[in-house]
């Protein structure tokens, strides 16, 4: 079974709750969409992956903006899984990251996957020592990437995964206040517009803003857990 939720920013209490109700073992894949809070402080975040690789659950993390890329990590290897490359370490097998512009077969769906987003509170971390990652966000060239496979292969896209949204569905509501969003660089959510718009596809499932929010096809989620692909 493929589940899917929203942020949990290294909090997977709810994650337990939810295996635990639902009796799930590592053959389940839950989605992260960004954010996970896996590969933030680095050797620190070693006592948090023991207890995730004791889950009865496999973690599919998309790349959010609080995260460091694991390709960028010595102890990361990548191979294929789910008909697409994924990056994952030997000593936490079920602890799974997915790689921007791939598409992946999941629940008999094909899943266009782009991570990343800018960080509003980059300046507070950077002041007060905390990580941040100049890689945050998919580069130029990667964008370029996923544009060029569009356009050329016309692959079949059921799904989309991403941390942040098309830029013409951000959810205003969710927006922090005191934030000047005018210097909140929103390349990442202007791609997702140009992207949006040469697809056709189901569904499309963000996180980001912590907002549990439904726009046309396009679903934000947060703390709930859900069956990837249902109502």
């Amino acid at each position: 079974m493929y589940y899917i939720t929203g942020d949990t920013h290294g909090l997977f209490q709810r994650i337990k709750d939810y295996s635990y109700n639902n009796a799930t073992t590592k053959e389940d894949v839950l989605i992260i969409l960004g954010d996970a809070g896996i590969n933030y402080y680095g050797e620190k975040d070693k006592e948090l992956k023991k207890q995730l690789f004791n889950m009865p659950i496999t973690l599919f993390c998309i790349h959010g903006n609080h995260e460091k890329r694991p390709e960028t990590i010595k102890t990361y290897k990548e191979k294929t899984m789910f008909n697409g490359s994924i990056y994952y370490e030997e000593e936490y097998p079920n602890i799974l990251f997915a790689k921007d512009g791939e598409i992946y077969t999941l629940g008999g769906y094909q899943v266009l996957v782009i991570g990343g987003a800018y960080s509003i509170d980059k300046t507070y971390r950077i002041l007060h020592g905390e990580p941040w990652f100049k890689d945050e966000q998919p580069s130029k060239e990667v964008q370029e990437q996923i544009l060029d496979k569009i356009k050329n292969q016309k692959p079949k896209i059921d799904i989309v995964l991403s941390h942040t949204c098309p830029y013409k569905y951000i959810p205003k509501e969710a927006l922090i206040k005191g934030i000047n969003q005018a210097l909140v660089d929103q390349s990442t959510e202007f791609f997702l517009d140009t992207l949006e718009e040469l697809i056709d596809y189901q569904k499309w499932y963000c996180g980001h803003f912590h907002i549990i929010k439904e726009i046309d096809k396009v679903e934000f989620m947060y703390y709930k857990v859900k069956k990837l692909g249902t109502k």
